[in-house]
């Protein structure tokens, strides 16, 4: 049967299940039929009634497995699916419940690896490599390619190519492994605490596991949850007492894997709120119960794509979220036993999430927090971000390590700690605070070349030594020479660090004012107008609250507003010889009579400029005068073609070809009277994004001469478009 639909290359394709909660697998049934029946009668139904006729599907059965792998795993789970049919839609009855379907068996299955979906319905788009390769693999029958899949962002941690001594979070295995071997001990608990004390009676740091009973004596713990096991070395203790601790539970688990050198990123707990449940005067009698119930559930959860196992996990969170001490703990310990499948929500990965990566928490759960449905459709939203290239984080453990480094934060909070409920202050046990230090994050000129800057090393170093000496700095240059790429690279390097929290990236148009950027006023709640101060005062304050630390705003196409309204009188501020307190001047909006600002000597400026739009009015005179400018050129040649070829596997025969093509015709724009040098076009235009793997190199070539090139020629010659016409047919000519 030929399942390549007419016109399929722009219709949606289906991957569904054939099995349904108790229900056996269905797949015989539906082949020997030639029907497809949604099981459930309330979920779903709209998108099989999307399900059009002529459209491909696939009956799929989706798993994990770490033995018998095409490549090598690392003792890691894989997500794997199976295809078991594929055929075409030839008829949807409109119920939501069946369709009639040609079918074609798959004997035996054939498995696809990674790129998985839970869900028992799931529509595959076209368009991108991810789903193009699902497609191909499913309906086409072409191979799929393992080692791109290993190797791209959301799994290289994992089973990329990279050197034991590149990856990062290889603690991962020794929580996964300690996990594994608590779940055995739920029902001989009875072991569990005896052991458990035992460590606590021989090791420094764990005089926190004395209990409060109903008849209002003290004494060990009698029961302990399996969270709270791992919260004994996930505490606001020091490292080394974390890793003999850590040691001790291994030998009495029987983990092979070895206990993780350090902790960076990994969230602890507040030391006033280390249990997952109450003393025993305070808790129900099944709290500790309904913990390990939803330990297992989560650990199931992760293993398995069935559906109705995140239905168990659901009503387990659910359950577990009612009781007393769990509160935002609870996704802090499923981070801890699957890293790689849940979220933490300690208070300071919530915060890189709002303040970062601009997601909102819904919160519907008891007191204001996470509820299972909240908390599964946050992970959802995350791994699908996981999935883009250019996202600032690709899994849960980047996540969290990102958000433990984040500087954006009070320095007085607990890294990763939560916070107490207001009700809950004689429910846990406490002691002192341990707040371990996020390590910094280096950058220099070294990075700036390792990602791809061809400018030679001795010109990055003149920029960043006009920079230190002027403080304002702009890079003008044509389109596509990497203007606002390297400045904000530029902007770490002069700090010596990727810190975000030092470095504003802001970008100029023409409705931006005085009062956006410096200060103004705006409605409140309250319909009241309120003072608030724009970016740039915001960095003026957090450099001279630092001053022993470099900030850096990045403006990009400063010329695009007009800067020296924007600026007002930060103008005469900018000049290196009046950052004192001696020159502070006072703003056009002032909080308090007599208030004065200065721009500390600490925070830089660098900004970019297209000088190739005609849209844009000249740079005022007084703004050229505080500034140094850096012309920026399209840079191809060796260090380019050696680049790309690297990153995105062009031929460097064809990428030779591409440069000359290029160089001809920058060196066209160069001679042309009524344009000159700085209409080149830049390097970037034909510099692959985010190092994409390139197939067909001559193809994509001809696409960016068609869809960027080529309406950009337009706009240059929009006077003479036949010269421009001719301009594009020389770049593809016998290409």
């Amino acid at each position: 049967m030929n399942t390549r639909a007419e016109g399929a290359g722009a219709k949606a394709c289906w991957f569904v299940g054939a099995s349904y909660g108790s229900f056996n697998d269905q797949t015989p049934r539906f082949l020997q039929e030639k029907i497809w029946e949604n099981g459930y009668e309330d979920k779903y139904l709209d998108a099989v009634k999307s399900i059009q006729v002529g459209d491909r599907i696939a009956i799929k059965s989706a798993y994990t497995r770490k033995h018998d792998l095409p490549f090598d795993n690392r003792g890691q789970s894989v997500s794997v699916m199976a295809i078991k049919a594929v055929g075409i839609v030839k008829e949807n009855l409109g119920d939501g419940r069946t369709l009639k379907v040609d079918w074609e068996p798959c004997d035996p299955p054939r498995e696809w690896y990674f790129y998985t979906n839970r869900s028992t319905v799931w529509r595959v788009l076209p368009g991108d490599w991810t789903t193009d390769a699902l497609i191909g693999f499913t309906f086409e029958e072409k191979a799929q390619d393992i080692d791109r899949f290993r190797n791209a962002p959301y799994w290289h941690e994992r089973f990329g190519d990279s050197t034991v001594d590149q990856r990062r979070f290889k603690w991962t295995r020794f929580y996964e492994a300690v996990a594994d071997k608590l779940l055995t001990y739920r029902n001989r608990r009875d072991e569990l605490i005896s052991g458990v004390l035992d460590i606590a009676a021989n090791v420094e740091g764990l005089s926190n596991l004395q209990d409060q009973f109903v008849d209002g004596s003290k004494g060990p713990l009698k029961d302990i949850c399996p969270f709270t096991v791992l919260g004994i070395f996930n505490r606001g203790i020091t490292d080394i007492n974390r890793k003999t601790i850590a040691s001790k539970l291994s030998d009495l688990l029987g983990v092979s894997e070895p206990v993780p050198d350090t902790f960076e990123g990994i969230p602890i707990l507040n030391n006033q709120r280390s249990w997952f449940f109450g003393y025993e005067n305070k808790r129900q009698p099944d709290d500790i119960d309904i913990l390990w119930e939803v330990f297992e559930q989560a650990i199931v959860f992760a293993e398995s794509d069935d559906p109705d196992i995140r239905v168990k996990f659901i009503s387990a969170y659910d359950e577990a979220t009612q009781r007393h001490g769990v509160g935002w703990n609870l996704t802090i310990g499923l981070y801890w036993i699957r890293p790689w499948s849940f979220p933490t929500l300690d208070s300071q990965s919530q915060h890189y999430l709002k303040k970062k990566l601009n997601i909102e928490i819904e919160m519907n759960g008891p007191k204001g927090r996470c509820n299972a449905t909240d908390y599964l459709g946050l992970l959802d939203t995350l791994q699908a971000h996981f999935q883009e290239e250019v996202y600032p984080v690709h899994s849960f453990p980047e996540l969290s390590y990102a958000a433990w480094i984040f500087k954006d934060n009070d320095p007085t909070e607990l890294p990763g700690a939560t916070d107490l409920d207001e009700d809950d202050d004689e429910i846990y046990p406490s002691s002192e605070v341990v707040v371990s230090i996020p390590p910094i994050e280096s950058y220099s000129i070294d990075d700036i070349l390792n990602e791809g800057c061809f400018i030679p090393r001795e010109k990055l170093e003149k920029i960043l030594e006009r920079v230190r000496t002027k403080k304002n700095l702009i890079l003008q240059g044509p389109p596509g020479t990497g203007k606002t790429w390297l400045a904000k690279r530029l902007a770490f390097a002069l700090i010596g660090q990727r810190d975000d929290h030092k470095v504003r990236l802001m970008q100029f148009h023409p409705n931006l004012s005085y009062e956006d950027f410096i200060r103004g006023w705006r409605p409140a709640g309250d319909g009241r107008l309120t003072l608030v101060d724009g970016p740039f005062v915001e960095m003026i304050k957090l450099a001279a609250k630092a001053p022993n630390f470099r900030h850096v705003v990045v403006i990009e196409e400063i010329n695009r507003g007009n800067p020296a309204q924007i600026f007002g009188e930060m103008l005469t501020l900018l000049e290196v010889d009046k950052r004192t307190p001696n020159e502070a001047m006072e703003l056009t909006y002032r909080r308090t009579d007599g208030e004065r600002i200065f721009i500390p000597d600490n925070l830089y400026v660098i900004g970019t400029m297209n000088i190739a739009d005609r849209s844009l009015a000249l740079v005022d005179l007084a703004l050229r005068r505080r500034f140094a400018f850096i012309d920026l050129e399209p840079k191809l040649g060796k260090p380019w073609r050696e680049w790309v070829h690297s990153k995105s596997g062009i031929e460097l025969e064809i990428l030779v070809e591409i440069e000359k093509r290029l160089t001809d015709l920058n060196q066209t724009i160069e001679a042309d009277p009524g344009l000159g040098p700085q209409y080149k076009v830049g390097h970037s235009y034909v510099t692959p994004p985010f190092n994409t793997p390139i197939s067909d190199a001559r193809e994509w070539f001809r696409q960016v001469v068609d869809t960027e090139i080529g309406p950009l020629l337009d706009e240059y010659w929009f006077d003479d478009l036949k010269k421009a016409q001719k301009e594009r047919e020389r770049l593809l000519e016998g290409f």
